[in-house]
Order: C-alpha cells, then sequence, then structure tokens
C-alpha cells in the first residue's frame, strides 16, 4: 500500500501556519481543529518545521513559568522533519517514524504540501487490512467458497 492510498480515505486537509504566529495562537489553532501537529510553513508556503503537542511539553518545561504564550512558534518547532512522497510505501513511512520516534510526516508532491499522516493514520489502515485478511480466511476456512 501506498501514501497516496492512505491519502485517498483521509483526504489532504493539512492544518499549516506561518513560522511568527504566537504559541498561543498555534495552541488554539490546533485545540479548535482537534489535531496533534501543525506544519509550519515559510512565507513561499514550504514547510520549514512542524509544531506538535510533543512541542507543546517541551516548550512549558524549558519554559519554567516565564511567559510563553506571546512567544514565536519559530522558537519551539522541530526543523528537522522527514517528508514523505504519495509513492513511499506505507510500511516504509512507518519505519522511518518508528526508527525516528516522530509521530507525523508532511507529504510533498511537485513542491507542494498535498498531505500529512500520521502513525494514527497509518495504524487504522494496517488494522483494516488486517481485519479484510482475516474474514477472507475465515469464510475459505469454513468453507463459504466452492472448491
Amino acid at each position: 500500500m501506498r501514501i497516496s492510498d492512505l491519502l485517498k480515505v483521509k483526504g489532504s486537509g493539512v492544518i499549516t501556519a506561518q513560522s511568527h504566529i504566537t504559541m498561543r495562537q498555534v495552541l488554539k489553532q490546533m485545540i479548535d481543529n482537534k489535531v496533534g501537529s501543525v506544519v509550519v510553513l515559510d512565507k513561499d508556503n514550504n514547510p520549514i518545521g512542524i509544531f506538535t503537542e510533543r512541542d507543546t511539553i517541551r516548550m512549558v518545561y524549558k519554559q519554567d513559568g516565564r511567559d510563553w504564550q506571546s512567544k514565536a512558534i519559530s522558537e519551539f518547532m522541530t526543523t528537522e522533519i522527514m517528508i514523505g512522497v504519495p509513492d513511499d510505501d506505507v510500511e516504509y513511512v512507518m519505519a522511518l517514524m518508528t526508527d525516528n520516534r516522530f509521530r507525523h510526516v508532511p507529504i510533498m508532491s511537485e513542491g507542494k504540501l498535498i498531505g500529512l499522516i500520521s502513525i494514527g493514520d497509518i495504524v487504522k489502515s494496517l488494522l483494516k487490512n488486517i481485519k479484510i485478511e482475516n474474514r477472507y480466511l475465515s469464510d475459505y476456512i469454513s468453507g463459504k467458497y466452492p472448491a
């Protein structure tokens, strides 16, 4: 299965933000959209980072009670991101996520951001495939198919 297959089911909507917006603004955006990450774009709409719930925890800890709400997300976003493409194999992207301990991969095509895949999207897809295979095998074993 390819990433493009996941995007067909999930859709291509991605919550994005410019690097200068404040922490308060990005957290509101995440809460309002019920997402765990926001892809951070430069002025030309190219991904330059990602801000996640994990970044929020690190930020709160590092600020140690100091004002953080008015600071720009560029101070706290993760800048080392890996980008996927629609032709990537789902298992490959899952291995990247697992090996590098991150949960979100922006998907690019022809220089444009076209989606975001989370580890939850991958797990959901794999579970669906396992359920289908189990059903076919159960039906086959129980003799529902002619010999």
